[in-house]
């Protein structure tokens, strides 16, 4: 459980830190070849970017979690006996029990 928890960390930082960094250096002038953008063009070029590194993080994060292994994940034994009872029990018994706790309360 506790590196789900990282990843999803981790991820959502990289979700902030991404486009920040990225309009920082576009409009600090730290990339090269933004200088000779106007401001209209640097303005659109910054904002796609940072839409796209959002994505890019995403996209890496859901690849994560599909390459996590399937077989982690177990279900609790009595759970899984109480709901295998509770499906193989007849309709009529079920409705006779919870007429019973009616009658009760």
């Amino acid at each position: 459980m506790g590196g789900v928890i990282k990843k999803f960390f981790v991820a959502s930082m990289f979700m902030w830190i991404a486009p920040v960094a990225i309009l920082y250096g576009f409009n600090h002038n730290l990339l090269p070849g933004s200088t000779h953008l106007s401001p209209y063009s640097l303005t659109l070029v910054s904002g796609f970017l940072a839409v796209i590194s959002v994505n890019v993080v995403i996209a890496f994060y859901i690849y994560m979690a599909m390459k996590e292994p399937l077989d982690k994940h177990e279900p609790d034994p009595a759970f899984l006996a109480e709901a295998k009872a509770s499906v193989s029990r007849p309709t009529n018994q079920a409705e006779d029990s919870s007429q019973s706790e009616k009658k009760q309360d």
